[in-house]
């Protein structure tokens, strides 16, 4: 479901428990333009363990490939970890 920023000012409620109840996300438009995005937050959390999950699968893929490699250089996953979310702040 797709609404306006003052239409999901308006219902607030009414979106919040569409979102739990029902599942059903609300992407919220601003000049139409879409800006956020309502979920229920055990929906939230799941999507955000996926990503830790896909993140650290990724970061341990690169770190066994440069290992293999033997490349000088070669920083810890915890340092390719910390640059990573780095540059996501």
């Amino acid at each position: 479901m797709v609404e306006s920023m003052a239409v999901v000012r308006r219902h607030l409620a009414d979106v919040i428990d569409r979102a739990r109840r029902e599942e059903t996300p609300t992407i919220t438009t601003r000049r139409g333009k879409q800006e956020a995005v309502v979920i229920d937050i055990q929906e939230y959390r799941r999507l955000r363990e996926v990503a830790d999950n896909a993140e650290e699968a990724w970061l341990n893929r690169l770190a066994d490939e440069a290992e293999s490699e033997g490349v000088e250089g070669a920083i810890s996953l915890e340092e390719m970890a910390a640059l990573l979310r780095a540059q996501q702040d």
